[in-house]
C-alpha cells in the first residue's frame, strides 16, 4: 500500500473545505455526476476514492446499496460516520479484497485517478467488480489543459487569456505540498494523457460510452482583465468526466 498516494495528510483540511457551499464539488460535480449516474433504487453503487463521503451521502438518497472505500483511514472513517446507511471500508484502489466479482452495477471515481500510480491495475480491479455492462463513472482534473506543475495562465494584455501547456504527453508524477512550507504534508499527483487512459482503458475490456467536459460556475470580479477571464473560463474546462462500459468477456 503507498501511503504516499493517499490524501491521509489532507483529511482535515479536506474535510472542511467540503464544507463550503461554494466548491467545485458543490456548484459543477455534483449536478452533473448525478444527472450523468441517474442512479435507481436498485442500482448497486460503488464509490472509489470515497473521500469523506460527500459524494457517497447523495447516492445514498437514491439507492440503499453504496459501498465506499478510501485509502485514508481518517477519511474512510468520517464518511463512514457521516454514513452509517454505507458499507465502508479501507483499502487501496487496485487491491479491493471486500469486494466480490461482479458485484455493482456502477462504479464512481470523483477527482482521485490522478492520485494513482497503478491506473491499469485500478481499471483491471474495478472491471473484475463491475457486473457484466456495469459503468465505470469517473471524473478528472482535465488532462489536457489542468496539468499539474506544467500548465498555467497567461495573458495577452489585458484583452486575452491563455492556458499555456509545457508538457502532455510524457506521463510523470508531481509532488502536491498540501500545506506551502512544510515538507511533512504533502501527497503525489499522477499525469496521464487521453492516450494513456484509453489504452489503459482498452485492456480491461471497456468501452467509452460518454464524455463530457466542465466548466467552472465562477465569474471574476471586475477590472481590467475580468472579461477576458470569464471568456477563457466558459471555453478551457477544468474538469472532464467519462463513462465507461465493461464489455462482455469474448
Amino acid at each position: 500500500m503507498k501511503k504516499d498516494t493517499s490524501w491521509e495528510v489532507a483529511a482535515d483540511w479536506y474535510n472542511e473545505h467540503l464544507k463550503n457551499e461554494d466548491t467545485y464539488h458543490a456548484k459543477v460535480v455534483l449536478p452533473n455526476l448525478l444527472r450523468v449516474l441517474a442512479l435507481t433504487p436498485d442500482d448497486y453503487v460503488l464509490d472509489l476514492a470515497c473521500g469523506q463521503g460527500y459524494f457517497t451521502h447523495h447516492f445514498l438518497a437514491t439507492t440503499p446499496h453504496v459501498t465506499a472505500v478510501d485509502l485514508s483511514p481518517s477519511l474512510a472513517e468520517i464518511a463512514a460516520k457521516v454514513n452509517p446507511e454505507a458499507d465502508v471500508h479501507v483499502a487501496p484502489a487496485q487491491s479491493l479484497d471486500f469486494a466480490a466479482e461482479a458485484s455493482f452495477d456502477v462504479v464512481t471515481c470523483v477527482l482521485a485517478l490522478q492520485n494513482m500510480e497503478q491506473l491499469e491495475k485500478v481499471f483491471a480491479e474495478v472491471a473484475r467488480v463491475l457486473k457484466p455492462n456495469g459503468r465505470f463513472v469517473f471524473v478528472l482534473n482535465h488532462p489536457t489543459f489542468r496539468i499539474p506543475k506544467v500548465s498555467s495562465w497567461g495573458f495577452e494584455g489585458n484583452h486575452a487569456q491563455y492556458r499555456r501547456i509545457d508538457k502532455y504527453l510524457s506521463a510523470f508524477k508531481a509532488k502536491i505540498d498540501m500545506r506551502p512550507g512544510t515538507d511533512t504534508s504533502h501527497t503525489w499527483s499522477f499525469h496521464y494523457s487521453l492516450q494513456d487512459i484509453m489504452k489503459s482503458l482498452r485492456k480491461s475490456n471497456f468501452a467509452i460510452t460518454r464524455l463530457e467536459e466542465w466548466i467552472s460556475h465562477r465569474e471574476s470580479e471586475k477590472g481590467p482583465r475580468a472579461d477576458a477571464e470569464n471568456v477563457s473560463r466558459k471555453e478551457i474546462p477544468l474538469f472532464m468526466m467519462m463513462e465507461v462500459k465493461k464489455l462482455p468477456s469474448v
